[in-house]
């Protein structure tokens, strides 16, 4: 089960327990809960406050990896482009894995015998993928386009957070679709030249990305089929 799958189903269950507590303490003891149109409304609210409300979003979560990759030590210490590693986010809606061997284009001379790279060294010699765990899983119901959103200007930064301060990835954002369509309706601050999108460090300026919206002829959409398809 993917974490988003569990994270709903658990929080669903006890969201429509406390949403029928607050049905049944608006309408006073004695009264059915199936009753009357209001305590259905109320119903309603209650439960889609709690299952997608912000404080029930995975934010934090760091699953332990199969090989201890550091991002703070290759993205940050080392400044190697995120698109050396995931080189099909300009070009394609996923961000590619890379394959055990772009790690051991480095690895072959640097740390060849570290016992932290011995999985990494066993899938290039295997062809076994390594098994990664996900940790941004968007529900199977949500598109979503890395090259769409780096070739408008949105950097990494904006949904991935600090990537090259992280020793262990971490969701950092709300990735909840409040928070998508905040973005698509103000863009402005998350916008940064093409050529920027994946310096993690580059400031953003909601006034420049005004200059930028218009530049790019940028109009993010809102509707339904934009990312439910």
């Amino acid at each position: 089960m993917q974490l988003h799958q569990f994270l709903i189903r658990e929080n669903s269950s006890w969201a429509m327990t406390h949403a029928r507590e607050a049905v049944r303490a608006a309408r006073g003891p004695g009264l059915s809960f199936h009753a009357g149109p209001i305590g259905g409304l109320i119903y309603v609210v209650v439960l889609v406050t709690l299952v997608f409300g912000p404080d029930n979003s995975a934010i934090g979560y760091a699953p332990e990896q199969p090989v201890p990759y550091s991002h703070q030590v290759h993205a940050g210490d080392l400044d190697i482009d995120c698109r050396y590693c995931h080189n099909t986010v300009e070009q394609g809606a996923k961000a590619l894995i890379p394959p055990a061997a772009t790690c051991m284009n480095c690895h072959t001379t640097i740390l060849p015998e570290s016992e932290k790279l011995a999985p990494v060294r066993r899938s290039f010699e295997t062809g076994e993928p390594i098994r990664w765990v996900r940790v941004h899983d968007l529900p199977d119901f949500v598109y979503f386009d890395h090259s769409a959103h780096l070739n408008a200007g949105v950097g990494c930064v904006s949904c991935h957070g600090r990537i090259d301060r992280m020793e262990v990835v971490r969701q950092d954002k709300p990735l909840n679709m409040a928070w998508c369509l905040e973005c698509h309706r103000n863009p402005a601050g998350e916008i940064v030249p093409r050529e920027a999108v994946t310096e993690l460090a580059h400031a953003r300026d909601p006034e420049f990305g005004e200059v930028l919206v218009d530049e790019y002829d940028l109009t993010p959409a809102v509707d339904c089929s934009t990312c439910h398809r």
